[in-house]
């Protein structure tokens, strides 16, 4: 008999249809049956041994919400028996003016056993979870948007260690990190085996984009730590099995169901018994070349405008010409940021399953959300060091001031969008553009995590230039769950100070780096903890809300609110 190894997890929602991914123990015929019955079924794939299932779920009624069962080879397998947590549902929106509540944040470990202490304090996916369970009626995201380092590749805990080492002599690099795809699933097992994360994942839809702990810290940092890594013997079995994992295990669940209809990749590794070797061949071809792989993706959740981007793989590494997104990337984002809003922005046949509406159409959304796992905004002394480093980097000071900023570069983690100062502009002006006119919309936010605190920051245009009518917002929220040390949070805020604002000129003028083409204040935080934020998008309002995970005396934890506030104008 099938049994259950991981999941459901509830991914993809619309009105009418969604997806539900799941794990078998062998090959059979997975299928959901909903309450209100709607359903679907689908025979699962094989992968390195592993047997997984996307159902796609039809039927649904537009605006309700709906219990649903999964079922291998027609026998019940979820909801667990005597489970403790209430029925899994499905709700789908009730159109396009409906209220939607994105919950985002990055980074989590995964917690430990209930019986041990946590280091790093209470799991905030976990107490979301707690929340949600013992009040079926409260709020609940219709969205959870996870930024990034969702699983830690070279970062594991003490139980996955003790699994590794009886596998393999962990004195053989890459010791105690995982080294293949096997190992890539004890890390999604040891995360989403969790009972309260299986349960939240099983009934709040989600969207997932890797950051570098889901393959290596500082992933595709520079080219010459591409071509230190690429020389490293187990380097290649990591990058494969990572981008293998994830496509498995998180980009699948990212995609409507009729872009799944059209995907060849899906298609092949479907048709085939046993799919490792077609998927390996992708891997292998997206590693060897990037832009044959879009790994970033467009949602639509009514005129709320979701654009998840890759910032990992989709870089150009050239030190003449780096670039946070290569040229391609960068085009389709631009694409969807404009589509529908009266520009030529024509969209690919099949790009994410998405028609082009007339160009005379009105805008299509009324709230953008630019998902980038690393922050585009940054403390004014992080931001400048950053680009004062790209700049040593690409030869600016000659050769061994060079070569002290590359080995700056990977010690200090100098690698986000301000050390790409070419894209960080061109992603200031693609916002202005987008944020300006009768078809603007009310806000323009970018999500981001990475950096282990919270914190909201809004950028201005110089007098004359032609800034947005949008409010637009850096949104960055993290750590879902691990820690930071205080020497960072030290750090951080004097990098939002004028003293640290003064220090990091000085490193510009040094690198002949300009100022950049906007300024930017931070309007909240920085907050530390393990933390989710949730935005409120209704019709042209938007509001914030920060909930910290907290222990609370008699046992247990609660989300405690630390700030909540109204963003639009």
């Amino acid at each position: 008999m099938a049994r259950l190894r991981l999941g459901p997890l509830l991914r993809y929602v619309d009105g009418s249809s969604a997806t539900v991914w799941v794990e078998a123990s062998r090959p059979c015929a997975a299928e959901v049956r909903c309450a209100d019955g709607a359903g679907g079924e689908t025979r699962t794939f094989q992968v390195a041994g592993h047997h997984y299932a996307l159902i796609p779920v039809t039927g649904l009624a537009p605006g309700a919400s709906t219990a649903y069962e999964v079922l291998l080879d027609g026998t019940t397998v979820w909801p667990l028996p005597g489970s403790p947590f209430p029925p899994s549902l499905i709700h789908t929106p009730a159109g396009d003016d409906a209220t939607v509540r994105v919950a985002f944040g990055s980074c989590r470990w995964a917690a430990p056993p209930a019986d041990e202490k946590d280091p790093v304090g209470p799991d905030a996916l976990d107490t979301l979870a707690a929340r949600l369970a013992s009040d079926p009626g409260a709020e609940r995201p219709d969205v959870l948007v996870l930024l990034g380092d969702q699983v830690y590749a070279d970062e594991t805990s003490k139980a996955t260690r003790r699994w590794l080492a009886a596998r393999r002599d962990l004195k053989d690099p890459p010791g105690n990190e995982v080294a293949d795809y096997e190992e890539y699933t004890r890390l999604y097992y040891e995360s989403w085996l969790d009972p309260e994360v299986r349960w939240l994942l099983s009934t709040v839809p989600s969207c997932m984009i890797f950051d570098d702990h889901d393959v290596i810290d500082d992933w595709n940092t520079s080219a010459s730590w591409l071509a230190d890594m690429r020389a490293t013997p187990w380097w290649r079995e990591r990058l494969l099995s990572g981008l293998m994992s994830y496509w498995v295990h998180q980009h699948l669940g990212n995609l409507p169901p009729e872009r799944l209809a059209t995907d060849p990749l899906y298609a092949a590794v479907r048709a085939t018994p046993d799919g490792t070797d077609v998927l390996r061949t992708f891997a292998s071809e997206a590693d060897a070349n990037p832009s044959s792989v879009r790994w970033s993706y467009r949602r639509d959740f009514g005129r709320v405008r979701l654009l998840m981007i890759d910032t990992r793989a989709a870089r150009v590494l050239d030190e003449g010409n780096r670039a946070m997104l290569a040229p391609s990337e960068h085009a389709w984002l631009r694409e969807q940021v404009l589509e529908g809003r009266g520009a030529p922005a024509p969209v690919p046949s099949g790009a994410n399953g998405a028609a082009t509406p007339p160009a005379d159409s009105p805008a299509p959304y009324d709230h953008l959300l630019i998902g980038t796992s690393l922050p585009w905004l940054l403390p004014h002394l992080v931001h400048d060091a950053e680009a004062w480093n790209a700049a040593l980097c690409r030869g600016e000071r000659g050769d061994r001031w060079a070569r002290f900023g590359e080995d700056l570069r990977r010690r200090a983690d100098l690698e986000h969008w301000s050390a790409f100062p070419a894209s960080f502009d061109a992603l200031a002006s693609l916002i202005a553009e987008v944020g300006s006119g009768p078809e603007a919309p009310a806000t323009v936010c970018v999500l981001s995590g990475d950096v282990h605190h919270a914190y909201i920051a809004e950028p201005s245009w110089p007098k004359g230039a032609s800034g947005p009518d949008a409010r637009v917002l850096q949104l960055t929220c993290s750590p879902v769950h691990n820690s930071i040390p205080m020497s960072i949070k030290l750090g951080f805020h004097f990098g939002w100070s004028r003293v640290g604002r003064a220090l990091g000129r000085r490193f510009a003028g040094h690198g002949g780096v300009p100022n950049p083409p906007i300024d930017w204040r931070r309007t909240g935080g920085p907050w530390f903890g393990n933390q989710l934020m949730t935005l409120t998008l209704r019709g042209r309002s938007a509001r914030l809300r920060l909930d910290q995970a907290r222990q609370e005396k008699g046992g247990g934890a609660r989300l405690r609110t630390v700030v909540e506030s109204e963003l639009t104008r």
